[in-house]
C-alpha cells in the first residue's frame, strides 16, 4: 500500500499535465484557425482585462449588477443585468472612457442579476451549445465563441455567412436557450 500512493499521485500529475498539453493545444489551433490576425488576438485579450479591470473600480456596479464585457475583432459585446440604467449606462460609459475601437453592443438587461443556479444553467447551457457545433458537419467551431447569460446565447466570430446559419440553427434547437443574439463579422469585414 505504501508504495501505491506513491504511483497514484504520479499516475494522477501526469493526467494533469496531459490535460494541460490537450489545452494549450486546442488553444493554439483555435489561435491559428482564427480569422483574426495574431496581434488583434492578443489586443482582444488585453481589453477584456481591461474591461474586468474597469468595471471592478464601480463599486455600485459590482455590488448591484452583474455586467460583463466581451471583446471580439476590437467590438465589444456588454450583457448581464442592472437593476436600472442609470448603473448600466455607468457600465457602457467606463467601457467608452477606455476608447477600446470598435462598436460596443449593450445587450445587458434591465433586472435583479442572476442567481447562482441561472448562472450555473447557463454554463451547462453553453456547453451544451458547444457540443452540439463540434458534431455539426461543416461547422468550424474554433472561430465562434459562444456564451450564455440567462438563457440568452450570444454568438461571436470572424465567419462565413453559411457558418452563421449553422451556429444559429444549432445554438437555436439547443435545449434551454431562450434566445440567440448574433454578434458575427464576416472574413475581410
Amino acid at each position: 500500500m505504501r508504495r501505491l500512493l506513491p504511483l497514484m499521485a504520479i499516475i494522477l500529475m501526469l493526467q494533469g499535465c496531459a490535460g494541460a498539453v490537450m489545452l494549450g493545444a486546442v488553444g493554439g489551433v483555435m489561435m491559428v484557425n482564427d480569422e483574426r490576425s495574431f496581434q488583434t488576438q492578443l489586443d482582444d485579450t488585453n481589453a477584456d482585462f481591461q474591461i474586468s479591470s474597469e468595471l471592478a473600480k464601480l463599486e455600485d456596479v459590482k455590488n448591484q449588477a452583474n455586467i460583463t464585457g466581451v471583446i471580439m475583432n476590437g467590438n465589444t459585446l456588454m450583457i448581464g443585468q442592472a437593476p436600472n440604467s442609470m448603473l448600466r449606462d455607468k457600465a457602457i460609459r467606463a467601457v467608452q472612457k477606455l476608447k477600446l475601437g470598435g462598436k460596443i453592443h449593450n445587450q445587458i438587461r434591465i433586472g435583479n442579476p442572476t442567481s447562482f443556479t441561472t448562472r450555473s444553467n447557463d454554463t451547462w447551457i453553453t456547453t451544451k451549445v458547444k457540443g452540439r457545433m463540434l458534431n455539426t458537419d461543416d461547422l468550424d467551431v474554433t472561430r465562434i465563441k459562444v456564451i450564455t447569460e440567462n438563457g440568452e446565447v450570444f454568438l461571436l466570430g470572424v465567419v462565413a455567412r453559411d457558418q452563421v446559419e449553422l451556429a444559429v440553427d444549432v445554438a437555436r434547437n439547443t435545449t434551454g436557450v431562450r434566445k440567440v443574439v448574433t454578434v458575427f463579422e464576416s472574413p475581410g469585414s
